[in-house]
């Protein structure tokens, strides 16, 4: 099996012993983002904010693996409420367009560094 490493400085540094994404047989997998803004290195505050970001440092890593949002086969949304649901929701598909990804939403009891969202997406080299 052979494996890419997909790094960019357009979007947070790992924060563990994970890479940004990988790519093998055709598939990118996205690591989760979080919302924290590359350019300071802070977590940006406020759900719809968060979310914006988290889609952005998304987008960055796509763009590095030469693929957009239209190659997402699958994202996960991780959110410490479900209360937020409706505006990730409308942030979220401000950056897609139809046929939509599969997508799970799972609230979770705590993220890291306490932000309200995570994301990760599952991409398709065509």
């Amino acid at each position: 099996m052979n494996r890419k490493e997909i790094q960019t400085k357009a979007a947070p540094q790992a924060i563990g012993p994970y890479s940004q994404a990988i790519e093998v047989g055709g598939f990118v997998f996205v690591s989760g983002q979080i919302p924290i803004d590359p350019a300071t290195g802070e977590v940006v505050e406020g759900i719809e904010q968060q979310t914006n970001q988290v889609m952005k440092n998304l987008q960055a890593v796509l763009e590095e693996a030469d693929l957009t949002f239209a190659n997402v086969a699958k994202f996960t949304i991780y959110l410490t409420s479900m209360d937020d649901f409706a505006t990730v929701n409308e942030e979220y598909a401000s950056y897609l367009s139809k046929p939509y990804p599969a997508r799970a939403t799972v609230e979770v009891s705590r993220l890291p560094k306490d932000v309200c969202i995570e994301m990760d997406v599952l991409a398709v080299k065509e």
